[in-house]
């Protein structure tokens, strides 16, 4: 070890001054004692000095450590500062998120009074349609009881959902509860004991390995969620149990499992912060700023969206850019229609031309859609002649427009299309309330003998109402006559009153996904085009509402002469045009059953194909898709699954065999033109028109 040297000296320095002031007076007689003072002084000198080293080491040392000593405070300081502006942000991340829980809870209550406004309103309607309305059918008569058989399908979007039909159901669910002790007692010790291995984790029960809401591994693993998953299971399945042996006849039942399943997917862990795993993980991840977005969403619904989360990001396309982009151009227009024909792409064409009648409750491009989910792109590059009718969107002033209306529009439409082709007769397609208009038009048209329709397709169409359905379940002739006034008052059906309706009729998919997506785990809805265009809602006119619940009410399709258009009572089994059908077997708006029933209506040749698909999904179909298959069946029985037993599955899509079907009925093939439309209709605004555009 060293020394510093300028230490050293210091010390010498002083030890001799020391020593110095220390030395006794000299005496006489003090030689002797000098010489043995001297012999002292030395090794006392060296012993001092040493100890001085020591301390001057010690000092240094101490020095050292004072200075590490303040640059720990240093950094503690500034860890502190740290620590002091992090807690700075925390309170102002919290004090925004109180803010963003205030203006929930304000909006919450404006929609609690505005609710109240609405139920008082509405109780008012009903006390004066009481005291005004004459009922045709007896007391106590239900859906079970109409001319359409068991229930008028299809009708629950149409006619609404009423409280008090939930409260009947409720009312027989308690009823049977009180009158059946033993099956009470039986289902709920049966409960508990399920729910005693569930406490013990010897509890086997799971979701259905469909249900993708409990697909994170959380589930799993985690001794929490996993006791949270398996009590809400046994629960639910536990009232199944008590209504599949309770005393009820198989309407009301179906009606209560209905109402029990709203209740259950609403009640679901996964549509809570704390039972939703994923949500949680998103939380902590964020720093609770996903809560913050989560809230603006809820915010933002409650203001633009009726209150129900959005499906969709409606800024994510724009119709005329990224959808509906096919070249074409009106070249025809009513009040009630524009005529669009589009562009053909290949040197030759069909002689016999398709119209397209798109439905009356949404927007025509869902047939041409993005360009790989176009249908029109598909049958034009096949060398089709395509038009489409673009529905106006009927206001308050339009309550009077029925399915005469609509026909004579179509009627129009289809001379158009006969003079700008130069062809007698036309194909022609109609998909699902534009499908049920079609075939008012053909039994009007059978009944004259006029023959300007060739082929005919119809795609995810009902016309046999007498088809059990979920949607149909709470259609009584009080509900329709109810919706009828409703409508009747406003002048239309909102496009969002339907919208909702549909939603709830699958909640898991169409509002809780979006509820858990939107505001717990604070995502922004998705950019996709299928939901784009099906928020893209038209309202209904009040006349053609009222007339489609009749035809539903009465089935008047199957009763030859039952139902007048234009003057002609129709008969459809006097159609005899080939016809093509569509349906999809997962399709919960207009069941497969319900379309297949069309082939027993109709006096031509028939083709049914079941695609395995949903109701939208069944007509964008496009090739490429490794999934898509479809059924088929060239025998046609009575009963719809009789067919299906016997039926054959296909791969690939409906659209290549539909394509096949309508070239042999398109007539021959001559040089395509060069220009759209003629001399008499010459094209005006460019496709998608401007009808598409109006709100």
């Amino acid at each position: 070890m060293t020394t510093d040297p300028q230490h050293m000296s210091q010390a010498e320095t002083a030890d001799q001054n020391s020593g110095a002031s220390a030395a006794p007076p000299e005496t006489k007689s003090g030689e002797k004692k000098a010489a043995s003072t001297h012999s002292v002084s030395k090794p006392k000198s060296s012993s001092t000095g040493t100890a001085q080293a020591v301390l001057g080491e010690e000092r240094r040392k101490a020095a050292e450590a004072q200075a590490a000593m303040k640059d720990m405070q240093r950094r503690l300081d500034a860890i502190e500062a740290t620590l002091a502006d992090e807690r700075r942000k925390a309170d102002e991340a919290q004090q925004a998120l109180a803010d963003e829980r205030r203006k929930a809870d304000e909006a919450q209550q404006a929609l609690a009074d505005e609710r109240r406004k609405a139920d008082e309103a509405q109780q008012a309607l009903a006390q004066q349609r009481q005291a005004t309305e004459t009922r045709a059918e007896t007391p106590g008569q239900t859906a079970e009881q109409m001319p359409g058989g068991e229930a008028a399908f299809g009708l629950m979007p149409f006619v609404g959902f009423r409280g008090t039909d939930f409260f009947d159901v409720s009312q027989k669910i308690a009823q049977q509860a009180i009158q059946q002790p033993p099956l009470l007692m039986k289902n709920y010790s049966n409960f508990m004991l399920e729910m005693g291995r569930v406490m013990t984790g010897q509890s086997t029960v799971e979701p259905d390995a469909k249900d993708k809401r409990f697909t994170d591994e959380a589930w799993k693993t985690n001794p929490f969620y996993r006791t949270y998953l398996q009590t809400y299971v046994t629960w639910e399945k536990s009232l199944n149990a008590f209504l599949d042996e309770a005393n009820l006849d198989k309407k009301d039942a179906d009606r209560a499992r209905f109402v029990l399943s709203l209740f259950a997917d609403t009640v679901a862990p996964t549509n809570t912060l704390l039972g939703n795993p994923a949500a949680m993980k998103k939380m902590y991840e964020t720093g609770g700023a996903s809560l913050v977005k989560g809230l603006t969403h809820m915010l933002e619904d409650l203001a633009n969206n009726g209150g129900m989360p959005s499906q969709v990001d409606m800024k994510a396309f724009q119709v005329g850019k990224d959808l509906a982009t096919s070249p074409g151009a009106v070249v025809f227009k009513n009040e009630v229609l524009e005529l669009i024909q589009f562009q053909p792409t290949t040197p030759e064409v069909y002689g016999r031309p398709l119209l397209i009648v798109p439905p009356q409750v949404n927007k025509y491009y869902v047939m041409d859609l993005s360009p790989n989910k176009s249908l029109v792109r598909y049958l034009v590059a096949n060398g089709l002649q395509v038009f489409t009718i673009s529905w106006r969107n009927p206001t308050p002033e339009d309550r009077e427009w029925g399915f005469e209306t609509y026909d004579r529009a179509i009627l129009e439409a289809m001379d158009v299309v006969r003079a700008i082709t130069e062809n007698p007769d036309i194909n022609i397609w109609g998909a699902c309330l534009g499908g049920m208009t079609l075939a008012t038009l053909l039994g009007y048209l059978a009944a004259r003998g006029d023959q300007r329709i060739h082929a005919v397709t119809f795609t995810v169409t009902v016309l046999d109402t007498n088809v059990e359905s979920t949607m149909g379940l709470f259609a009584t002739k009080e509900t329709i006559a109810a919706a009828k006034q409703a409508s009747q008052a406003k002048g239309v059906l909102e496009g969002q009153e339907l919208a909702r309706a549909f939603a709830w009729l699958r909640p898991n998919d169409l509002v809780w996904n979006y509820w858990v997506n939107n505001y717990l785990i604070g995502k922004d809805p998705a950019a996709f085009d299928v939901l784009y265009w099906n928020n893209d809602t038209t309202r209904l006119p009040a006349q053609l509402h009222g007339e489609m619940l009749d035809l539903f009410e009465t089935n008047a399709f199957i009763h030859p002469g039952a139902f007048e258009v234009l003057g002609t009572p129709i008969d459809l089994s006097k159609v005899t045009n080939d016809t093509y059908i569509i349906a999809g077997i997962t399709d919960h708006i207009t069941p497969w059953q319900g379309c297949y029933a069309t082939t027993q209506l109709l006096g031509g040749k028939i083709k049914f194909i079941l695609s395995n698909s949903g109701h939208i999904q069944a007509i964008l179909n496009p090739p490429g898709n490794p999934k898509a298959s479809y059924f088929v069946n060239e025998r046609y029985p009575a009963d719809a699954e009789q067919w299906l037993a016997s039926a054959q599955k296909v791969s690939g899509t409906w659209w290549e065999d539909w394509r096949d079907w309508l070239g042999k009925r398109a007539g021959a093939k001559k040089s395509a033109p060069r220009e759209l439309g003629n001399e008499q209709y010459q094209p005006g605004t460019p496709a998608p028109g401007a009808y598409v555009f109006e709100p």
